[in-house]
């Protein structure tokens, strides 16, 4: 056995996940369960308790993401990684936030999951090259310039995103639409939008992931 270290594997592709048990035996993985749906998997790593928990994104009745929140609510020990064809912001921010220890591509060689998989059993976190860019290029960037966002101006990005106008946020929050127009106008410049009226709209349509943190 490859160090002691037990696996559990989840995808909902039948043919996926028998060659992913294949590949992981050949490297003397020692894998103790499989699943093709999340409700299934949550199950089996509550009862299995694997050291490693493979886990395809998206699966039927509960996804990868929902497992693993799932799994860490209840102070579950296995260790989690994503293995999914998604390289899109959103994604890779998710699993951000659940504080997962490894995330890696499909497309990538086995040997590139074994290396990450040899890295979370001592305790590393282990990303795919495209999670580190995404996260390097792409999150970091906007969650810097979300911070320097005031109290107020959070506020009202929020309700920005709720669809709500400057006069309906002014009427909320007892200040003028006039001064919503002044904090929309601080909020462009600080995020670096094209300063169009819309442009905040459009921002929190297309960044919805980062509403939780604002």
């Amino acid at each position: 056995m490859s160090n002691g270290i037990t696996i559990f594997v989840a995808d909902d592709h039948p043919m996926l996940l028998k060659g992913l048990v294949d590949e992981l035996k050949e490297f003397n993985y020692n894998v103790v369960g499989k699943a093709e749906n999340g409700a299934n998997a949550l199950e089996k790593i509550m009862v299995l308790n694997p050291t490693i928990a493979l886990l395809d994104v998206e699966m039927p009745m509960l996804s990868g993401f929902e497992v693993v929140k799932k799994c860490k609510e209840k102070n579950i020990e296995t260790k989690f990684i994503i293995l999914t064809s998604h390289k899109e912001r959103g994604f890779i921010h998710k699993a951000q936030s659940l504080n997962i220890s490894g995330y890696m591509i499909k497309d990538e060689p086995f040997i590139e999951l074994h290396k990450c998989i040899q890295s979370v059993s001592k305790g590393i976190p282990y990303f795919s090259s495209v999670f580190n860019d995404v996260v390097d290029n792409e999150i970091r960037p906007q969650l810097q310039k979300i911070k320097l966002l005031s109290p107020s101006e959070r506020t009202i990005v929020r309700l920005v995103a709720q669809g709500k106008s400057s006069k309906e946020i002014g009427e909320q929050l007892s200040i003028s639409s006039r001064t919503v127009e002044k904090h929309r106008a601080n909020i462009i410049a600080k995020l670096d939008l094209a300063p169009q009226t819309d442009s905040l709209v459009v921002w929190t349509k297309e960044h919805k992931e980062f509403l939780a943190t604002i």
